[in-house]
């Protein structure tokens, strides 16, 4: 049997027309990418392998290979059909790899670190650091601090109003000033971009608290002069006062004229006087003293910027709401009187007494009232004429007028000081007693109180040998 040439004996000659024939090079398209050396592709190792599809572009099976066409130009048995010798061919070239899926893998880990790293040195930033300004800042900013703020919380503030950089700063500098933990509520004028030092510093020195407005029982609206020629101001001038400051180069005052004006013409109802008082306050010697008696003793802050009408109106809405917590009402008020005659009395107990003694002349004024004997009180002549309330000449106590005592029966019109929440109690509340006299006999204040006029001059002589008068 002859052999097949295909399988012939590998000590045989090869017939080269039994060769199969050699593939051709199919070009293909490819993308013009720099040719990578062959080194960078082969594992350095033979043990390592290629992970396929994690950089670089995913090949089919056969994808590197092109399908067997009909072999034109050779015979069956592979021999070209004019007899000559196959070409030789070169071993088909690698095909290029693609970079592009593996630089957008590089990009897309290089994104991530840097994320990754951002987020760490943010939250570095938000547990352990801060931002802060440097030096003692420009221009003026102002800040309220209110009732329980803690540091935080004026730290935030002053971080919202650009004060300093972070809450943080001002809270960190002032961890050690023992100040800050005592600073009270108000208005306080700051300078802009300050380090939290800085902020610390100033917000707890005197000079940045603006708006405070202390008003004293005793107090009358306007000023009162002392024998020497001191001047005790008043409410007008105490408000006047409270209202200065200087923001960004700008006073923010309201002169003492501006508030009488602001009085006289402002609707008592619009300012929050209660509505028991509306009628009589309208009694007053002059339209800008219709609040007297209304205004009650504290510290009030007093906004730089305010007009006058902002000023009086939280003023007097503050103090209508202290009178109902010392108790006087419509429903609430002294033996027989009206809330309005209620705290009439006060004011004058507050300008005649010291305040142990409160109760006991305030029965003294109710018993004088029932018994139809005149008040006979130095404190509403001297009302009139600004002056101090121990003692009156005989020609001021001769004049004619609704606040003269010694002339008049009765009250006087309107109260004529600001009367202190122990003050309006008492006028509530009188010490049960049969007193129709007193008279300061002691140089602490206590008075000496009688019930018949002959014990009162008693009083007196005891008084003039103690030397308080």
């Amino acid at each position: 049997m002859p052999r097949d040439p295909r399988f012939a004996d590998a000590s045989m000659p090869r017939d080269p027309r039994n060769q199969p024939p050699r593939r051709q090079p199919v070009e293909q398209p490819t993308e013009v990418i720099p040719t990578v050396p062959e080194a960078a592709h082969e594992p350095e190792h033979p043990d390592e392998h290629r992970i396929d599809g994690l950089f670089d572009d995913e090949y089919d099976e056969y994808g590197e290979y092109e399908d067997y066409d009909e072999y034109d130009g050779y015979d069956e048995d592979g021999y070209p059909e004019d007899g000559a010798e196959p070409p030789v061919e070169e071993p088909p070239a690698k095909k290029p790899r693609k970079k592009r899926k593996r630089a957008l893998g590089w990009i897309a880990a290089v994104l991530v670190l840097v994320l990754l790293s951002g987020g760490a040195w943010f939250g570095y930033q938000k547990i352990f650091g801060y931002a802060d300004f440097d030096g003692s800042g420009e221009g003026d900013a102002l800040v309220q601090v209110e009732q329980g703020d803690t540091t935080s919380a004026i730290g935030a503030k002053l971080a919202d109003a650009g004060v300093v950089a972070s809450s943080r700063a001002f809270v960190k500098a002032g961890a050690e000033n023992t100040a800050l933990s005592k600073i009270q509520q108000g208005y306080y004028l700051l300078r802009q971009h300050m380090s939290g030092e800085s902020a610390v510093d100033l917000i707890t020195s005197p000079a940045a608290r603006v708006g405070r407005l202390e008003i004293r029982p005793y107090t009358q609206f306007d000023d009162i002069t002392q024998p020497g020629g001191k001047v005790t101001p008043g409410v007008f001038s105490l408000m006047s006062k409270a209202s200065c400051a200087t923001l960004n180069g700008k006073s923010t005052c309201i002169s003492v004229d501006q508030l009488r004006k602001t009085v006289a013409d402002a609707d008592l109802k619009a300012l929050g006087v209660p509505e028991w008082a509306l009628a009589d306050a309208g009694k007053a010697l002059s339209k800008d003293k219709r609040l007297e008696g209304l205004i009650a003793p504290g510290v009030y802050d007093v906004k730089p910027g305010w007009t006058a009408t902002e000023l009086i109106t939280d003023l007097v809405k503050q103090s209508a709401d202290a009178i109902q917590a010392a108790g006087l009402t419509a429903q609430n008020t002294g033996p027989g009187m009206s809330p309005y005659q209620t705290l009439i009395i006060a004011s004058l107990i507050e300008r005649e007494a010291i305040t142990p003694d409160f109760g006991k002349i305030s029965r003294v004024i109710y018993n004088r009232l029932s018994q139809r004997i005149r008040l006979q009180l130095d404190s509403t002549v001297n009302y009139v004429l600004d002056r101090p309330t121990l003692l009156t000449k005989p020609e001021d106590r001769a004049k004619s007028g609704p606040y003269n005592t010694y002339a008049n029966y009765g009250l006087p019109p309107t109260p004529i000081a600001v009367p202190s929440m122990e003050a309006i109690k008492a006028a509530i509340s009188p010490t049960p007693g049969d007193w129709a006299y007193f008279v300061k006999c002691e140089k602490d204040g206590h008075s000496c109180f009688a019930v018949t006029n002959d014990q009162h001059n008693e009083n007196k002589r005891l008084a003039e040998q103690r030397g308080v008068y």
